[in-house]
């Protein structure tokens, strides 16, 4: 097959959706396929044997590590030259219309993919009166695909509730090798901890930003005085951050990946996550399969992965932050459920690994393209 990706977001930046992509086009490619990924331009023109066709972008006014990239008729013509058999839209939103356009004139057929919850990150940016526009903005695009893909069954309730059609679940995915729990190490607690190592350790992975609503831990870290917190990532909400965690013993580490990565999830007490704006959460996945504990809010994709008291903890986000304290208090506390918690995690997490996700992904492709022939043969 080939395949042309679009996307909103890809190397070299960091996030949940690049690693998903990271994997699908690398199992594509290993397995016979063509992969063409048009993204904006990140210096990169080759992933794993994929074109990567760079479109000029500029930031986005209220998220500078987004690059927001304008169709334009030269994609047009690489999609003529590549001749996909499919066009697979991953979160359509400006560079994912021209997917859009070009699959409906060049009569290709299409997938798309939500991965961002972009109607409720509206309200954490002061626009949320715009959210009812959106979802209709949404529901025009996503209709046109004959396939909508989510990661977790709460979005695609939502989805289906919001007049987004024909629906389907695209399974979750981590990697088990590069996350495991026997990467702990003393030097990682060390640094992360800031040479605290037998504190307790609390951790934040992800991007530091206003939706992750990163401050909802510090309550958290207050009622345990003698813990510590690493803030892995960086973001646009840094600086604030920065000002909010100020004078308590907060550590931002900046960017970490692979082993690294691995080894801070490895070696923390507990991973808070606080978020409700998630489709999925794939960076608990990440957590679960290095053994790392959760504690996260119910919310979004994340009941999805979290059984609450079997491989993790989930707390009610609408309420205070009581319920979070005690499931971190009780992890912290009650070290043989810690690790009872801890090995659940890690069987879940063996459950998901990206070779099937994938797998899913292509039949998904396989079926729809036979079923365009045989309407195209009719």
């Amino acid at each position: 097959m080939r395949i042309a990706l679009f996307t909103e977001t890809f190397l070299p930046k960091v996030d949940g959706i690049v690693t998903r992509l990271r994997h699908t086009v690398d199992y594509l490619q290993r397995h016979g396929n063509q992969v063409l990924v048009i993204s904006p331009d990140g210096g990169i023109t080759e992933y794993k044997g994929a074109k990567v066709y760079g479109v000029t972008g500029f930031p986005m006014p209220l998220y500078p590590e987004l690059k927001l990239a304008l169709p334009r008729p030269a994609i047009g013509q690489v999609l003529e030259e590549f001749k996909p058999h499919i066009i697979h839209v991953v979160n359509p939103a400006v560079l994912g219309l021209a997917g859009i356009f070009y699959g409906k004139i060049l009569n290709i057929p299409l997938v798309a993919s939500y991965h961002t919850h972009l109607p409720q990150y509206l309200q954490h940016y002061g626009l949320g009166m715009l959210e009812g526009l959106l979802w209709e903005l949404l529901k025009a695009g996503h209709n046109q695909a004959t396939l909508n893909l989510c990661t977790s069954t709460a979005m695609m309730e939502e989805l289906t509730a919001h007049g987004i059609e024909r629906v389907n679940l695209w399974q979750r995915g981590v990697d088990t090798e590069t996350f495991h729990p026997d990467l702990a190490s003393v030097e990682m607690r060390s640094h992360l901890s800031q040479n605290h190592p037998k504190s307790p350790l609390l951790l934040y992975v992800g991007r530091l930003s206003v939706e992750k609503e990163i401050e909802r831990i510090k309550p958290i870290l207050a009622a345990i005085p003698d813990a510590r917190l690493a803030l892995v990532g960086d973001g646009p909400h840094r600086q604030p951050l920065e000002q909010h965690f100020f004078g308590t013993n907060t550590h931002f580490v900046g960017y970490l990946s692979g082993k690294e990565l691995a080894s801070a999830f490895a070696s923390a007490d507990a991973f808070i996550f606080p978020s409700r704006t998630e489709t999925l959460g794939l960076v608990l996945l990440e957590a679960m399969a290095a053994g790392c504990p959760v504690v996260a809010a119910r919310s979004g994709g994340i009941p999805d992965i979290v059984a609450d008291g079997v491989n993790g903890y989930l707390f009610e986000p609408e309420a205070d932050i009581l319920g979070a304290i005690a499931a971190t208090l009780r992890l912290l506390q009650h070290k043989q459920e810690r690790e009872i918690i801890r090995q659940n995690a890690r069987r879940e997490a063996e459950r998901w690994g990206w070779a099937s996700a994938t797998q899913q992904l292509q039949t998904y492709y396989q079926k729809i393209i036979h079923s365009d022939q045989l309407e195209s043969a009719a």
